[in-house]
């Protein structure tokens, strides 16, 4: 089974093969997705690493959580499910409708 990771603190010059080869020396590293800004494309700073076994997954988390990683320390801890979006009510810009 997989376990996927989040990384933060990332440098916002890091690449996915850095990272890649960073993790990959506890085990398979089946994805790097680095986050970045829909409008700018620049990274967030943060981003996931998935790897293909549990307990390679454990030891990088054991190894690199607060390892210093191209000038920054990391944050690496299991990445936690994506929480839906709240609904949130429309905005009118109708004048007449105070």
């Amino acid at each position: 089974m997989s376990k996927k990771l989040f990384v933060g603190n990332l440098s916002f010059k890091a690449e996915e093969s850095a990272i890649k080869e960073a993790f990959g020396q506890f085990g398979e590293v089946t994805e790097v997705a680095i986050i970045k800004d829909k409008y700018s494309g620049r990274s967030k700073g943060f981003g996931f690493v998935t790897f293909a076994d549990d307990a390679a997954a454990d030891k990088a988390i054991a190894e690199m959580h607060e390892k210093e990683f191209e000038g920054r320390k990391l944050t690496v801890n299991e990445a936690k499910p994506m929480e839906p979006r709240s609904e949130r009510p429309q905005r009118s810009f109708n004048r007449n409708s105070y």
